[in-house]
């Protein structure tokens, strides 16, 4: 399959204006996402989608391929799209890798790739993490002081989600800490097949998306399957951030 990484990146954060080009460790924001990018195998092309001009020579810069955006997009996945719907070499799926995305380990968004390519009907493919009974623990007590924080998937027998939430799914009266934990957290990086893509941004906000505030309820809600890649931390969460910011 013909995949292209798209990173969509804004100057404007309300939060922190220039975000993309805010130093970590020596190097910018955006320069470290686009190098994730561009070490993960069997992709086509890498793009920064940005509608401002300073992002724009400051991904150049640094060898970055740049697509100008429409300054309307509410949010990456309408980047992502308004980046490719006019080009003559649409690729025939989508990774938005957002430019902020700084902690994303190149291999989540590997899997995200080897999906589409082991399977090319794959409609739109996420990632999560099983986690441990550790791990579960420092989530709950982590939702006690922030209960909006963090996502859980539940998935069929085939990978497929069934559902996300904010609330921590399955809920377990029992919990058999004998068994593995059943718990997956989501991981907020998203692949859609072209077609996927166009059909998602063109219908409204919907029901559950409204209540829980996630996005890819609205792929759910209208019967667009989403494939789920379990993935690994390959050690601590601080091991993943340590990687992510220092690699190159």
């Amino acid at each position: 399959m013909n995949i292209s990484i798209i990173i969509p990146a804004r100057y404007g954060s309300t939060r922190l204006p220039g975000k993309p080009m805010a130093p970590i460790l020596g190097r910018t924001l955006l320069s470290r996402v686009w190098a994730i990018a561009m070490a993960v195998r069997g992709v086509a092309r890498v793009y920064v989608a940005t509608d401002d001009d300073r992002v724009a020579q400051h991904a150049q810069s640094f060898g970055a391929a740049v697509i100008m955006t429409s300054p309307d997009c509410a949010n990456g996945t309408e980047r992502a799209w308004d980046a490719v719907k006019d080009r003559d070499d649409q690729p025939d799926a989508v990774i938005n890798l957002q430019g902020d995305a700084v902690l994303t380990p190149p291999w989540v968004v590997q899997g995200l790739v080897d999906a589409f390519q082991n399977d090319p009907s794959t409609e739109m493919v996420t990632a999560s993490v099983q986690l441990t009974w550790d791990a579960y623990d420092d989530f709950v007590a982590h939702k006690q002081a922030s209960p909006s924080s963090g996502t859980t998937v539940v998935t069929d027998r085939c990978g497929n989600a069934l559902y996300f939430s904010k609330t921590i799914i399955p809920h377990m009266r029992k919990p058999d800490r004998a068994a593995p934990c059943p718990v997956q957290r989501h991981i907020g990086i998203y692949g859609y097949s072209l077609g996927a893509l166009q059909r998602l941004v063109s219908l409204p906000m919907s029901p559950l998306e409204r209540i829980e505030q996630l996005e890819q309820l609205r792929a759910l809600e209208n019967r667009i399957p989403i494939r789920v890649v379990p993935v690994e931390y390959r050690g601590s969460i601080k091991s993943v951030y340590s990687h992510s910011l220092l690699m190159a």
